[in-house]
């Protein structure tokens, strides 16, 4: 039987969990900035997840305010960290819900306290439906809304209707606009679902949601011409549901929601701060912003806003800690995180810190990693420009695009600007 220290607890952190220190006995999550621990010292163990305090509090703030600035309120993704911690800290800071992407993901949510919600995607199975039935008898009175883009999605959930002993019971729906993953394509077949919804005895027609992230490039004028498509697009059909008063006067305002990370200063005059319509923004990894693919489309978008360098917009907060395991040959160093510690989808994470000797400071601008294995990082350098670290040194990667790096993470240490650990976060992917 395994020792008590090695069993998991619930709103515990423990050895069984990587990057814990292996030696230190349980403890409660409110107690973690009472140990002492520094990033600097020896009692972490790497590889180790780190966000930083400082940034993590300026964005929540930054987007918060850009989303009143703009008429439109934040329905952050929640998927980006599965983290009750930021769930409450976004709702705290005035978001007016949490989006999230599958009914497992909503449980989580609204058991940390959300209590309106979007879920970005379809429904089509009866096991999913029959949840999301419990979970408004559980919860009564939570707002909430899923996404339908097609006549065979409704023609399915109105057969499995009888089955689910739903009686009156009714769930909203956002009608779904895509081009490139789901979503329908033209204007009639928008219309034409719209219509068979009126009247619907399972669903109710709350408004109409869409997608543009696959479609960004980066560039300020096709992405200006990509959003003028969608308005022009989003309007025309509004304006027919308006004609047929195809939303029930009950349903409203008129929820529209848009809004990926890369475009979001672009989608947010598309929801309109218009008294009829409830604008959502649903960008979610600007909770923790990245260090390259994000960071490249912000730059961007800086530059339309007009943000000065000296007030900076969204900041860099996710690291990954790790050490140097061997130096063998000139050139090369090998870290002990890989794959399933730092995520790779939308590049390799860009070096950012060195500490050597105890002392942290800004990665050589020659580092790069050029590959990650399972469990190893490939850490390159020029031996004839740039100096090397030493085995034995710890070195802090920036993930590119956060989402897949919190999901290799039960819980992440939080840090001040001096490098201590001063609260901990934990996820709840699986």
């Amino acid at each position: 039987m395994a020792p008590d220290d090695d069993i998991p607890r619930p709103g515990w952190l423990g050895p069984w969990l990587k990057g814990f220190p292996a030696l230190q006995p349980p403890l409660p999550l409110d107690e973690v900035a009472s140990r002492g621990w520094h990033l600097l010292g020896d009692e972490l163990a790497f590889p180790l997840a780190v966000v930083r305090q400082q940034a993590l509090a300026h964005n929540i703030a930054w987007m918060q305010d850009f989303a009143a600035r703009h008429g439109v309120q934040l329905a952050p993704h929640g998927k980006t960290t599965m983290s009750p911690q930021l769930f409450r800290r976004q709702l705290a800071a005035g978001a007016w819900g949490l989006t999230f992407a599958n009914v497992h993901q909503l449980r989580l949510g609204l058991a940390a306290g959300v209590r309106r919600a979007l879920i970005a995607n379809g429904i089509v199975g009866a096991a999913d439906l029959a949840e999301l039935l419990a979970l408004r008898r559980r919860y009564p009175g939570v707002e909430l809304a899923f996404f339908i883009d097609s006549t065979a999605q409704l023609d399915l959930i109105t057969t499995l209707w009888p089955r689910l002993g739903a009686g009156e019971a009714q769930l909203d729906v956002l009608l779904e606009l895509g081009t490139t993953r789901c979503g329908l394509r033209e204007h009639a077949p928008a219309l034409t679902l719209a219509r068979a919804l009126r009247g619907h005895p399972a669903l109710r027609l709350r408004g109409i949601g869409f997608y543009e992230g696959l479609q960004v490039q980066g560039e300020s004028a096709p992405d200006r011409a990509l959003m003028q498509h969608w308005q022009q697009r989003i309007d025309t059909l509004l304006a027919d549901f308006e004609a047929e008063g195809l939303i029930e006067p009950e349903a409203r305002p008129v929820w529209l929601s848009g809004g990926g990370s890369a475009l979001f200063d672009l989608v947010a005059p598309v929801l309109g701060a218009r008294p009829e319509r409830l604008g959502l923004l649903r960008s979610g990894c600007y909770i923790c912003h990245d260090h390259t693919h994000y960071g490249r489309y912000m730059q961007t978008m800086d530059e339309r806003l007009g943000t000065p360098l000296s007030s900076p917009s969204l900041q860099p907060a996710l690291e990954v800690w790790t050490l140097v395991l061997s130096c063998p040959e000139p050139g090369l160093a090998l870290l002990n995180a890989g794959r399933r510690d730092a995520g790779f989808d939308q590049g390799w994470p860009l070096p950012v810190w060195h500490a050597h000797a105890g002392q942290r400071q800004a990665a050589p601008a020659g580092w790069q990693v050029t590959g990650m294995n399972d469990q190893h990082a490939y850490l390159r350098w020029d031996p004839a420009v740039t100096p090397g670290p030493a085995v034995g040194d710890r070195v802090a990667l920036g993930p590119a695009h956060p989402c897949t790096t919190f999901d290799k993470w039960a819980w992440l240490a939080v840090v001040d600007e001096q490098d201590r650990v001063v609260d901990a976060l934990t996820t709840q992917f699986s």
